[in-house]
């Protein structure tokens, strides 16, 4: 039997996202809209785990992709961010809604941990995320996180590096703000609607621990 995940296609002239409408951070790009499909199809297993942590079940065996959506992008798709807010990222969530998204957030934040604990300080260098290595990866990171609690309305001071307390409380204070229900307005009457910041707060997280992890030398037999 295959399963049907319903996509959101973000595309720009050198750069397309496909986003998996219901999985929060599910989002891979290529430079046409059949090879960042085919990318997302190539993530599936990957994402698998983090949704497993979430206590989420997701697709196994054979699957199949419908867009849903198709939206033209701008610069921040091609500079390589799935950047806009879709009408799929404008509906409601319930309160059983927006616990998921919580859970899946979480386990994207939990993921990035688990990467950057086991990687080694130097990575691979080349294309795939240039020259950081894994502690200024995990800082650019937390500081992204930290922009990202201002589109949720959040004044809070910057988290510092390395500090378990400061990092806790930046992520609480941030899926405090998604655990409530919303009618698919915007938050705190900026841009991101809370589907949408779930997104892209999960999306960047899995995508620097997927960069680290790629970029990790195997290790000596």
């Amino acid at each position: 039997m295959t399963t049907r995940i319903t996509v959101a296609i973000e595309s720009a002239p050198k750069r397309t996202f496909a986003s998996a409408i219901d999985w929060p951070g599910l989002a891979r790009s290529g430079k046409t809209e059949s090879a960042a499909l085919q990318a997302l199809a190539d993530y599936l297993p990957r994402y698998a785990s983090v949704a497993a942590a979430a206590g989420e079940l997701f697709p196994t065996g054979s699957t199949s992709f419908e867009v849903l959506e198709f939206n033209a992008g701008g610069t921040g798709t091609e500079f390589g961010v799935p950047s806009l807010v879709t009408n799929a990222d404008r509906r409601p969530t319930s309160p059983e809604e927006a616990d998921r998204l919580v859970r899946l957030v979480a386990a994207a934040w939990a993921r990035l941990d688990e990467v950057a604990a086991e990687a080694p300080e130097s990575l691979r260098k080349g294309p795939r995320g240039g020259g950081r290595d894994t502690s200024k990866i995990v800082e650019h990171a937390l500081m992204a996180d930290h922009a990202y609690a201002r589109e949720l309305g959040l004044g809070l001071a910057a988290p510092i590096p390395g500090d378990r307390w400061s990092i806790d409380g930046l992520r609480e204070a941030m899926l405090a703000v998604l655990r409530q229900p919303s009618d698919g307005s915007v938050l705190a009457d900026r841009k991101w609607t809370a589907r949408y910041a779930a997104h892209r707060i999960a999306w960047h997280s899995l995508d620097h621990a997927w960069e680290i992890e790629d970029r990790t030398e195997p290790a000596d037999d």
